[in-house]
């Protein structure tokens, strides 16, 4: 990866415009901050497309657990999806023993090619992390890993994020998930270039992405490449 990419949560066309003016450069599109975030309506993608001409990564999940029971559900959802305008996906399994479920991943990869995909923080609820990285570096069409290191959030997580920028997966992290101005340099440091944002873009859930917050964020990612 060339340069540095700021990704910021959209829940909707207003969040997404707002990123767009702060200097993001492209959305994660969600629904329901409560359970972490879930599918999102594809009349809210079409929304977006319509007014934010930044790339919308657009959730496939139906719960908040890592399991695939809603598999069938999501495969059904894809092409509505790419249709009002998803540039890509964000998506990721796991076996109920806590390892990478490549059927059911590899399945949704199948659906959503060839467009981009994120394996977004899956991994790190993983029962081996090494394990699963392994296991999901080496899938088609693969973007970003969305991950903290850690469950905990990015400050419990810095070890993890600095060993597998060192083993060489430092282009494919999207570092998100508590993720702090404090943590960019050291990030940068390690080589990762790619920073996701949700919560810090604004006060709460139930009030829009603040642009001038987004631009903080882009100030400072910019600053110190």
């Amino acid at each position: 990866m060339t340069g540095s990419l700021l990704e910021v949560i959209a829940l909707d066309a207003r969040d997404a415009v707002a990123a767009e003016e702060g200097g993001a450069d492209r959305v994660e599109v969600v629904a329901d901050m409560a359970a972490d975030g879930l599918t999102p309506a594809t009349e809210t993608v079409a929304a977006i497309a319509r007014e934010c001409a930044l790339p919308q990564m657009v959730m496939l999940r139906t719960d908040p657990n890592f399991t695939p029971e809603s598999l069938d559900k999501l495969l059904s959802e894809v092409k509505g999806l790419a249709e009002a305008g998803a540039a890509g996906f964000v998506f990721g399994f796991l076996t109920s023993e806590g390892a990478v479920d490549l059927e059911a991943t590899e399945a949704l990869i199948h659906a959503v090619s060839p467009l981009p995909w994120t394996f977004h923080r899956a991994v790190d609820h993983a029962a081996d992390v090494q394990a699963a990285w392994r296991a999901v570096r080496l899938l088609p069409n693969l973007a970003t890993v969305l991950t903290s290191g850690s469950p905990a959030g990015v400050s419990e997580g810095l070890p993890v994020l600095k060993a597998r920028a060192e083993a060489g997966d430092a282009g494919l992290i999207l570092a998100g998930g508590g993720l702090k101005l404090r943590h960019i340099p050291t990030l940068l440091d390690y080589g990762v270039r790619a920073f996701h944002v949700g919560s810090a873009v604004r006060s709460s859930w139930t009030v829009p992405v603040d642009a001038q917050l987004v631009a903080q964020w882009r100030a400072l990612i910019d600053r110190d490449l």
